[in-house]
This record gives structure tokens, sequence and C-alpha cells, in this order.
């Protein structure tokens, strides 16, 4: 259902914060350690908005207000049955009149994904950016929350053993990914989330940023 610019997962490919695996070498091998804090991202063609005047125009000279998402990062709670990922993100605007004071507010949405296909909750907030008068660009703040069970982000302890076991040079399987075995993968599918944060486009609007 979403795609994201960056390739944590098949439903990932941009700017993800905060990884769900990493490989570590050691004196001895390879140790993986798994966290079960969900990835963070923006799908794409959602980071964009660009309003029209008049709205229905698609000519360049109609461009009124265009805003991006960036600076995404997020903090992780992982002390209570739910795992709680706190995201905070800038957003930039710039306006083609700079003449008197103006705000526009504009919608965001934050999803949490299971499994890069399955999304277990959605919210939708909104932000105003303020632009004073002879100012062409403003920037504002959004923050979105994401929970996720523990259980539910937790390995089975056969799988998350295959997984994170060190893998020592020489061993007849340490150059094998243990992604390889279905199994394996498959349950570390269902124990990834991610945290999505985009704006709430209109489909005209979405139509618009995947052709530009």
């Amino acid at each position: 259902m979403f795609k994201c610019k960056a390739a944590v997962a098949a439903l990932l490919p941009l700017a993800i914060v905060g990884c769900s695996s990493d490989g570590q070498l050691t004196a001895t091998g390879i140790t993986v350690t798994r966290s079960a804090c969900p990835a963070v991202g923006i799908p794409a063609s959602t980071g964009d908005i660009t309003l029209f005047n008049p709205e229905n125009s698609r000519d360049a000279s109609a461009i009124d207000v265009v805003a991006h998402i960036t600076n995404v990062r997020s903090t992780c709670d992982e002390s209570g049955e739910n795992i709680v990922s706190t995201v905070n993100f800038e957003i930039r605007g710039q306006r083609r009149d700079a003449s008197g004071a103006r705000e526009v507010v504009l919608p965001y949405f934050a999803v949490v994904v299971q499994g890069g296909t399955n999304v277990v909750s959605k919210s939708v907030s909104r932000v105003g950016l303020r632009f004073e008068d002879g100012q062409l660009r403003a920037t504002a703040t959004g923050t979105a929350t994401g929970s996720v069970l523990r259980s539910a982000a937790t390995l089975p302890e056969d799988i998350r053993r295959q997984v994170t076991r060190e893998r020592k040079p020489g061993d007849p399987d340490a150059a094998v990914d243990p992604l390889a075995d279905p199994t394996v993968r498959e349950a570390v599918r269902r124990a990834s989330f991610e945290v999505l944060v985009g704006f709430q486009l209109t489909e005209a609007q979405l139509a618009y940023n995947a052709t530009r």
C-alpha cells in the first residue's frame, strides 16, 4: 500500500530513521542485534505538497505554496508493554507571493505498518505554516506517535537465536543469510514495524506528485 524511499522493507524505498536490525563485527565473528523499535520513514510521493491558485490548475504559473517534510527523527521507549515511537520532523514551505502575513494549514498523517503492508493504525494531524509579511519561506515542526505491542514486535525465541547468534569465520553456514530460510524471513516480517509520516494528500495531489 505504501512505498518509501529507503530500503528497509519492500515498502520503504527514502529516509529511514531507526533501523530494526544491524550487524556488528566482534573479535570472533559476526553477531546480529535487533531492536523492537520500528523504523521511521516517509512514503514515496507523500513528502511534498503543492497548492495551486486557482486550485484546479496545474500550470507552473499557478503554483501558490509548496512544502516538504525533512529532518525526520525519532525516539523510542521500549520500557513498557507498548513500544512507543515519537517522530519529530520539520515542514519547510515557500509561497509565490510574499505580500501580507498568511498562515497555511497542512494536514499530515502517521501510520503504523506491520510487515510492510498491514496498516495497524493511522492518525491525521495538522500544522500551520506562518508566513510573515514580505517573507517567502516559513518553517514549522510536526510530531507523531506510533505504538506497537511488545509481544507483536518480539521474535519467537527459536527464530531470535537463528537471527542473532554469532557466526564465526569458517563455520559451514557463516556466509548464509538466516533470512534465506522462509520460516525465519516470515517471522521477521511479522515482527517488523514502521512508523510512516507524510502529507495527507488528495487523489489529485498524489497524481501530481507521481508525475513530477
